[in-house]
């Protein structure tokens, strides 16, 4: 039994969740701003754009290894204050990235940013998944995920504005964010002792073939939201403008991504995270669809067409995150931080090749309209390894 009981868990209800969200939100807007300001982090580090892009490289790829590590070996420890200590880490990281006067700084700081931020978002869902009711499971992690989705639609947005001016503010925003969350979760969230585990049992699910299996799928599905998402610029720009039209699109990405976030959350809860997962995958393959058929439009209609395709895909994607939580949670209730931060190294992984192959397909002279149907092949193998896993039906009861 968990020491927080089920009424206290009640009792640290929303109030706790927001605490949670924020923290979320800073390390949203520290995971998209500083790419759109490669120029300018360039130029004052003395170094080349390729270059200044290796500080979001070192970021993911560090934490897609130390989630896993640290999950796996903090799993003893008392929640709140794993979550405080890997926040408080967070950021000092961008505290120093703020204030790097080279690049070796910045990318120290970039490296212990991200073993914070990577931890963070484990042992967060976890200390969720744990509290929160059965039956508000999927609502209450809406609710702490959505915190990485309003970043993008407010905070990051708000940070390239600031950023033109100086990129090393946007940090100054993160850390100041992750201070309050900070101070709020030390006096508002609740403790949590979980019950401890032998490091051999907490890695046991590295061992299941399902559970492995099932992380194809958010790989899948993060390689094909990459591959369009990392060069949105080229297919959507020739229709709608840059600059601040550009910048519009992108907070109603973040928009749509929240509330597809909070209503996948509620139909988690009603209908378990299989069938939901199912319609978001089906539905991203018919918006790709839709959006290819959409390219030989022009004028207003070409427009609508291309909104029509990212805002819908926005809907959907942000409603993946939480229900590939939940139904890695229902197969491994008992190693839940860990099977997290594998999660979020599969969606890192994903990234990083929808980000490559996208690259690589423009390279070889590819028009940028033409990644919208390339994505549809990722979600149509992310889609058969899903119906895969629920003919298997190899799922144990969340604890």
């Amino acid at each position: 039994m968990h020491s927080l009981t089920r009424d206290a868990g009640r009792a640290a209800g929303l109030g706790a969740l927001l605490w949670l969200f924020l923290a979320n939100f800073s390390m949203g807007i520290d995971g998209y701003v500083l790419t759109g300001l490669l120029p300018q982090i360039a130029g004052d580090l003395r170094v080349s754009e390729a270059a200044a892009g290796q500080l979001m490289s070192v970021f993911a790829f560090t934490s897609a290894i130390a989630g896993p590590v640290l999950g796996a070996l903090t799993g003893r420890f008392e929640r709140r204050g794993t979550i405080a200590i890997s926040l408080a880490v967070f950021v000092v990281g961008n505290v120093i990235v703020g204030i790097a006067p080279d690049f070796a700084w910045a990318m120290a700081g970039r490296m212990i940013s991200s073993i914070g931020g990577a931890l963070l978002s484990a042992v967060v869902a976890a200390y969720v998944i744990a509290i929160a009711p059965p039956e508000r499971r999927g609502w209450a992690l809406s609710i702490v995920m959505g915190g990485f989705l309003a970043a993008t639609a407010l905070g990051v947005p708000v940070g390239l504005l600031l950023g033109e001016a100086n990129w090393r503010i946007p940090l100054f925003i993160v850390a100041g964010i992750g201070t309050v969350a900070l101070i709020g979760i030390l006096a508002f969230v609740p403790k949590l002792h979980l019950p401890s585990l032998p490091l051999r049992e907490t890695l046991q699910p590295l061992t299941r073939g399902p559970i492995l299996t099932a992380l194809l799928v958010p790989t899948g599905l993060m390689a094909a939201s990459y591959l369009c998402f990392t060069y949105a610029a080229l297919i959507i720009g020739p229709r709608t403008g840059l600059g601040l039209a550009m910048v519009g699109v992108l907070f109603g990405y973040g928009v749509f991504s929240f509330f597809g976030n909070m209503i996948a959350g509620r139909s988690i809860d009603r209908h378990g995270p299989d069938p939901v997962i199912t319609i978001i995958i089906i539905a991203l393959i018919g918006f790709m669809l839709l959006g290819t058929a959409g390219l030989a439009l022009t004028g207003v209609w070409g427009v609508v067409s291309i909104l029509v395709w990212f805002f819908g895909t926005a809907t959907f994607n942000g409603g993946s995150g939480v229900s590939l939580q939940s139904r890695l949670a229902m197969l491994a209730p008992d190693s839940v931080a860990l099977v997290v931060a594998l999660n979020t190294s599969a969606m890192m992984l994903g990234s990083a090749i929808g980000s490559a192959t996208g690259g690589a397909a423009l390279a070889a002279g590819l028009p940028a309209d033409m990644l919208i149907p390339l994505a549809s092949v990722f979600l149509t193998m992310s889609l058969t390894v899903h119906l895969i896993l629920m003919r298997r039906g190899d799922k144990r009861p969340v604890l």
